[in-house]
């Protein structure tokens, strides 16, 4: 096993990474009514009554500002057969990330993606806190939905595209 000091960021990024998550795209829209969408792979839980979920983003992250001062936000759970979708959410030129994705609104007329993946929650922008080099987001789950299809996985740096039973 591997030992090095947590202040090695490229050590401690790989650690972190053994970790397998769920991948998600979060999407809304700017003041001047132009989407924007992100990758995001650190999103779970907080509570149930009431239904609270969090997620984060570095603070460095350009669509920061819209994320932070947005009324609500949704929350993709992308499954299994969105890794390009995935992909260009975290990579691609921020203006580029919605060229030929199809949207629609979520019930409470947030914009959300057309194929919803394994799941989606529209969420009330509830809250943020700085930690470190990120702010924590809480988001109150207004509305909600899944399918049967299985999630995307991330696991040490890569998506784990081993075949899945649906």
């Amino acid at each position: 096993m591997s030992a090095q000091p947590s202040s090695d960021a490229a050590h401690f990024r790989a650690t972190l990474g053994r970790f397998a998550t769920g991948v998600t795209v979060i999407t809304t829209q700017a003041a001047d009514g132009s989407p924007v969408g992100l990758t995001v792979s650190s999103f779970n839980s907080v509570s149930l009554n009431p239904p609270l979920v969090l997620w984060s983003l570095s603070q460095s992250a350009s669509s920061l500002p819209a994320l932070r001062q947005c009324e609500r936000y949704v929350i993709h759970v992308l499954s299994a057969r969105q890794v390009a979708l995935a992909r260009n959410f975290a990579t691609g030129k921020p203006s580029q990330r919605f060229v030929g994705i199809d949207l629609v609104r979520a019930p409470g007329g947030t914009l959300m993606l057309a194929d919803e993946g394994a799941a989606w929650f529209e969420c009330r922008n509830r809250s943020h806190y700085p930690e470190g080099d990120h702010l924590i987001m809480v988001g109150e789950v207004e509305h909600c939905g899944y399918s049967n299809a299985p999630p995307l996985v991330f696991h040490a740096g890569g998506f784990d595209l081993t075949p899945k039973q649906a």
